[in-house]
């Protein structure tokens, strides 16, 4: 009867300690922010159509350093073989990336307005893929750490242009 209850003793043990995953999301910075911004480039697809770059806001990524950035920077490249660059909308304007007489970008711009990385298993964005003034979208979304990966939990567009 003793052993019996050392072994569930042992078992409750081990499973109480599987369920807790001791992870600080702000180490895997990189690849929540490529989940959350690759989910609104997913986002009205319509909007990329003959994109000749990417473009995305970094400048308010305070939990990613310069190599998480890079890392982020590549992996768009990668996966939409398009030229992508760190820059805010003002940066593209001086850069002669948006055109004046379309009011539009050749391009996307993806920003991140607000994230929240307070809660451990979920990390929540509030972002945004603009391409004209007539073009653009806001997305809320939720990124979630589960079974050893993170991926996309909810995700809604909150406004369209």
């Amino acid at each position: 009867m003793k052993n019996r209850l050392m072994a569930m003793l042992f078992m409750l043990t081990l499973l109480l300690t599987a369920c807790n995953t001791d992870i600080n999301p702000k180490e895997h910075a990189s690849e929540i922010y490529s989940i959350a911004l690759n989910a609104i480039m997913e986002t009205d697809e319509s909007l990329n159509d003959d994109m000749k770059f990417i473009a995305i806001d970094m400048s308010n990524f305070d939990a990613v350093n310069e190599k998480q950035k890079k890392s982020i920077l590549d992996y768009f490249e990668d996966k939409y073989k398009v030229k992508v660059m760190d820059a805010t909308f003002d940066e593209l304007k001086e850069k002669g990336y948006y055109n004046e007489d379309t009011s539009a970008l050749d391009g996307v711009l993806l920003t991140v307005q607000k994230v929240n990385f307070n809660v451990k298993n979920n990390i929540f964005f509030n972002g945004s893929k603009y391409r004209s003034a007539k073009g653009a979208i806001g997305v809320e979304s939720t990124v979630h750490y589960k079974g050893g990966t993170w991926r996309i939990k909810k995700l809604k567009e909150s406004w369209v242009s």
